[in-house]
């Protein structure tokens, strides 16, 4: 009785905080209804009153290898998890889901859930191929660290020393866009800066410095070395070391700067030096024309309230290059097996299988906040979290609506994909849906909050 009360309290204190937008802004109305969507769901399976069967779905396929009834993992709280897995999949929700946890050298959980394509017909497979965007930025940062490792890139090393066209930045100061008041930047931007999101580079938002940038059309370049020389002609929005702003920019800058180290092509270099060892097969900046079946649609919400397929080059022609050149910010495609496996080797110091990646050190400073230097909130998404190098490190669980301890440290693509490693547990969470998120009142809910604490809850220890 006492476990079920306790139970009921956490539940209690998820719900208020899945009111809560992902990215911290106060939530309206209608995104309450939407967030709070599960939330009786959630706690009537946590309290062991609630079963899902979802007739439109098909049932959830099991992967190779998985350990459902496995003592990690009670199959009670296997079947809270993949009840909101299965409604979130439903015919109103997301067209499908691929969900994977790992604990203590074993895959605990695994399955597919939904459909793979727009027209329902093609059930998920535990290894279809996303887009995973954003999450290309933690294996940009392994590679920048590798050539750090090898003493080849320096953290604190002015970029100039290896990009020689930014040693004479700008800060815009005041004026417009196109009447710009500009003054010498007083500091030169380090790759430190550049992981971290604080080089100072314009981003999106309502600045002068940013309407510069737009005209710039940065993703036209033909090539990295094109996208470097464009942005060193644009004027910095702030000094460089002074604020955090997330943006792509910055890890393009970084994938040139691997270029040049280490004498070959990015995306040559991540193959040779990074995919290829972990045995990553499916991971890549583009797909094999005969493995392009099992790209998922990448979908968008229509103004009636239903899911349509993305307007975009990467729903077009699915497993095409994301960009005309291999993009260090977002240009992978990967299967949640695949980046379990970069996974695996980040929890594990850095090592798989007996294949040395990066050192121990390397992987510490990656899920330490690098971000204590400024006041807090360090990032524009929550006070409740840091950043290290290549990802986001919680500092706050309970500020952020987190259930574990602090320390945790992962990162989502903008098409919702999402992992986070927990080294306390000796965890890794995958959990991957191809939608892009508009913010409509009528859009999907983000899902990723309960995932993770459905997650936590399944392991208690």
């Amino acid at each position: 009785m006492i476990g079920e009360l306790s139970m009921a309290y956490a539940c209690l204190q998820v719900g208020f905080k899945l009111a809560l937008p992902d990215d911290g802004r106060p939530p309206s109305t209608t995104h309450l209804h939407a967030r709070l969507k599960f939330f009786p769901l959630l706690c009537g399976i946590v309290l062991g009153l609630a079963s899902v069967a979802v007739a439109s779905s098909p049932p959830p396929t099991s992967a190779a290898g998985a350990v459902a009834d496995s003592p990690r993992l009670p199959a009670q709280r296997l079947q809270t998890l993949d009840g909101f897995l299965r409604q979130s999949t439903d015919a109103h929700g997301y067209l499908g889901a691929v969900s994977l946890v790992y604990r203590d050298g074993a895959i605990v959980q695994s399955q597919a859930y939904g459909f793979g394509d727009l027209a329902r017909r093609s059930p998920m497979r535990e290894d279809s191929i996303f887009r995973i965007y954003s999450m290309t930025k933690t294996v940009t940062t392994v590679a920048v660290l590798m050539l750090v490792e090898e003493g080849k890139l320096s953290l604190d090393d002015p970029v100039v020393n290896t990009l020689p066209e930014f040693a004479d930045m700008q800060v815009l100061v005041a004026g417009t866009a196109d009447r710009p008041v500009l003054r010498q930047a007083r500091s030169k931007i380090t790759l430190r800066q550049l992981l971290t999101h604080t080089a100072g580079f314009a981003t999106a938002g309502g600045e002068e410095a940013t309407r510069l940038l737009e005209r710039a059309d940065l993703h036209g370049s033909a090539d990295l070395a094109e996208f470097s020389r464009r942005l060193a002609k644009l004027p910095l929005a702030v000094e460089p070391g002074t604020r955090f702003r997330y943006d792509g920019t910055q890890i393009e800058v970084a994938a040139r700067m691997v270029e040049v180290a280490s004498g070959q092509r990015f995306d040559d270099f991540v193959q040779q030096r990074i995919l290829g060892p972990l045995r990553m097969h499916d991971t890549g900046f583009s797909v094999p024309a005969d493995q392009r079946g099992r790209i998922v649609d990448i979908t968008v919400m229509g103004a009636d309230g239903k899911l349509v397929l993305d307007d975009g080059p990467s729903a077009r022609e699915p497993g095409a290059m994301l960009n005309p050149y291999p993009s260090g910010a977002g240009g992978l495609y990967s299967t949640a097996p695949d980046f379990l496996r970069f996974g695996r080797m980040l929890l594990a110091g850095g090592s798989l299988d007996g294949v040395a990646i990066l050192g121990p050190q390397s992987v510490a400073a990656m899920m330490t906040n690098q971000l204590g230097f400024l006041a807090r909130p360090v990032t524009q998404f929550s006070d409740a979290e840091g950043f290290g190098l290549g990802g986001s490190v919680l500092l706050d669980p309970a500020g952020k609506g987190r259930l574990g301890a602090p320390g945790q440290f992962g990162w989502s693509g903008a098409a919702s994909t999402y992992f986070s490693i927990d080294p306390k547990k000796r965890m890794i969470s995958i959990l991957l849906l191809q939608h892009l998120p508009n913010d409509a009142a009528n859009d999907l809910p983000r899902i990723s909050t309960t995932y993770y604490n459905l997650v936590q809850q399944a392991l208690p220890r």
